[in-house]
């Protein structure tokens, strides 16, 4: 069984902002590294110096500086960084306000922007990313626990995966830096604790 922590990126200034990022890669701002910091400093109080760890992020900027922040409060190097754990890109969406998106396309995931990435492709990509990374690790015995750094839509669609769209409930947010923990073995996914903060 392998240990899975997601972590979302720290704050940036569209994130405040309450914009659409998507795939535009956007950098973190100070809270944002201060959020990155108060992650790995809580990860640095659950685990053993001697853990068997395997830390990466997404590819995106917001993700990568998140990863490295972690990384040297762990004292663990990044180990890769995976497009597939980009966040869903939003099409014509990206860069506008949340309420522009809601007054032009609808409310929720499942609105219907132009050039988006459907639900279902976000999910797909998530999982495969996730069994990648998973693979990955695999190699070394006993499986490490695994710290992948990627975004809240996709945090939020292998919540949803994992607790049969239980998790998360309409309008949660999952706060900047927060950690989602699950278990993985055999490509079963089981969610360990929750966290919308």
């Amino acid at each position: 069984m392998t240990h899975l922590i997601l972590i979302r990126h720290g704050e940036t200034d569209w994130n405040r902002a309450r914009r659409i990022q998507g795939a535009t890669d956007i950098p973190l701002n100070e809270t944002g590294r201060t959020q990155a910091r108060d992650a790995g400093l809580a990860l640095r109080d659950r685990l053993d110096a001697d853990t068997p760890l395997l830390l990466v992020s997404s590819d995106l900027q917001r993700a990568a500086e998140t990863a490295d922040i972690i990384g040297a409060i762990l004292e663990r190097p990044v180990a890769g960084r995976y497009p597939e754990l980009r966040e869903r890109s939003y099409g014509e969406a990206e860069g506008v306000s949340i309420d522009e998106l809601a007054e032009r396309w609808g409310r929720g995931p499942d609105a219907r922007v132009p050039g988006a990435e459907t639900r279902e492709q976000l999910r797909e990509r998530a999982l495969s990313g996730l069994a990648r990374v998973i693979a990955d690790a695999s190699a070394d015995e006993p499986p490490p626990v695994v710290v992948a750094v990627a975004h809240g839509a996709l945090i939020r669609e292998v919540l949803a995966f994992a607790t049969d769209e239980q998790l998360p409930a309409d309008g949660d947010r999952l706060g900047n830096g927060s950690a989602q923990e699950f278990s993985w073995q055999d490509g079963v996914l089981r969610l360990l604790s929750y966290s919308a903060a």
